[in-house]
């Protein structure tokens, strides 16, 4: 199965037209803080460029995503990145401001440049050249900006989904894989865990019950359960870590009553929530403490809020399946190698495109993991042009293994 050159060249063409419009729209959007939460600032400027690019229609949805159109063709396909940061810590330890979008050297520097604002940059001027080149018949292509994504992996993409009339076929997720094809990621979930005991002055510990120490066996045991969970051949092992711990307590001079650790537990292929909370249950002392997942519930920059569970499920796509052999074909393509077929380490909103709402999902996205929530976060303008031309080329090589006409 082949796709005619012309049109192969006339998209690397286009895309090497555009390279400083994507570069200069990229420092842009990385030069506006956008933490979770407080995305207003660059929502509005994506919106303008989808404007200034042609889009068929761009608007805002009630949570505060950004969700752009080309094209009314049979195959619904969500082009999806989020488009909230983490924030920077010390500013200092930052060779270049994170909040100008430095360009050196081939690549742009800042704040979200990784992970994931380059992909938000390349979607937009992928659908300009679906429209320049006469792409969208085969397809309606939706270019999502995603709020809240750092703080709540999926949750806002999946609101949008079930509330706002964009409703996929197929999605394809915009997070680093160094121009590899991923097929999917562990899941996630996070548990608080509590221990209660009797204060006391400290200077007669016996009069009391130490919480902390409550929590202790709890802990190793947690720390024992490392490398002994379930494991898959693709996915890789579960695992599990206390990452906070703190306690009550009148003063430093009386025995705490309270004691409370929060855990991250990385799901993989046959781990639920329930055989996790078992787990837990199981451990030295875990019949007796309260053991609770976390929910979320901050309000979105538009004031829209939801309770939700902070539940991330383990999600993997068979390699065999259309759209990620669609993919594999479009990234040989474009860079003239058989990609890589991966997994990504950290959580994506895949967990709800296809973990929660079962919509087949890939990824293929410019820069790679080990920049994301660095103080060295970063892309290459290579990669910014490759990116443009996959998600431009992509509709096209999907349609065409589906055999609907182009």
């Amino acid at each position: 199965m082949t796709l005619e050159k012309t049109l192969l060249e006339q998209i690397k063409a286009s895309a090497r037209s555009y390279e400083a419009d994507i570069v200069k729209f990229l420092r842009d959007i990385v030069a506006i803080p956008s933490v979770s939460c407080q995305e207003q600032d660059v929502v509005m400027r994506i919106a303008e460029e989808m404007r200034r690019q042609g889009f068929d229609e761009v608007r805002l949805d009630r949570i505060g995503n950004v969700i752009g159109r080309v094209g009314q063709g049979p195959i619904k396909i969500l082009y999806d990145s989020h488009i909230d940061t983490v924030g920077i810590a010390d500013p200092l330890a930052w060779a270049h401001d994170p909040y100008i979008g430095k360009i050196a050297d081939g690549v742009v520097y800042g704040r979200g440049a990784s992970d994931n604002k380059a992909a938000m940059a390349t979607f937009v001027y992928a659908a300009r050249i679906m429209k320049d080149l006469g792409l969208t018949d085969c397809c309606t292509l939706y270019v999502v900006g995603v709020v809240e994504e750092e703080s709540c992996d999926g949750w806002a993409v999946k609101e949008m989904i079930e509330h706002e009339g964009v409703v996929p076929d197929f999605a394809v997720l915009g997070e680093c894989t160094d121009l590899a094809i991923y097929r999917g990621h562990r899941g996630r979930i996070e548990f608080k865990v509590v221990t209660k005991g009797v204060s006391c002055h400290a200077s007669a510990p016996e009069r009391g019950e130490n919480a902390i120490y409550k929590m202790l066996p709890i802990i190793k045991g947690i720390e024992d359960l490392q490398g002994k969970l379930a494991s898959h051949s693709f996915l890789g092992q579960g695992s599990i870590a206390v990452t906070m711990m703190e306690c009550k307590t009148g003063s430093l001079n009386t025995v705490p009553d309270e004691c409370t650790i929060y855990i991250d537990r990385r799901t993989t292929v046959g781990e639920t929530r329930e055989t996790c909370f078992a787990e837990i249950r199981s451990l030295p002392g875990g019949d007796e403490a309260h053991i609770e997942m976390l929910h979320y519930e901050d309000p979105s920059w538009t004031g829209y809020q939801k309770r939700v569970d902070k539940y991330f499920p383990t999600w993997m796509l068979e390699e065999e399946h259309v759209l990620v052999t669609s993919g594999a074909m479009a990234a040989e393509l474009i860079t003239g190698e058989k990609p890589r077929i991966d997994k990504w380490t950290f959580g994506t909103d895949g967990s709800s495109l296809m973990g929660k709402l079962g919509i087949p999902t890939i990824g293929f996205g410019p820069s790679e993991e080990k920049w994301a929530h660095t103080v060295d976060d970063q892309v290459k303008v290579e990669h910014l042009l490759k990116a443009t031309m996959f998600y431009a080329l992509f509709p096209s090589v999907l349609a065409q293994k589906l055999s609907v006409s182009i």
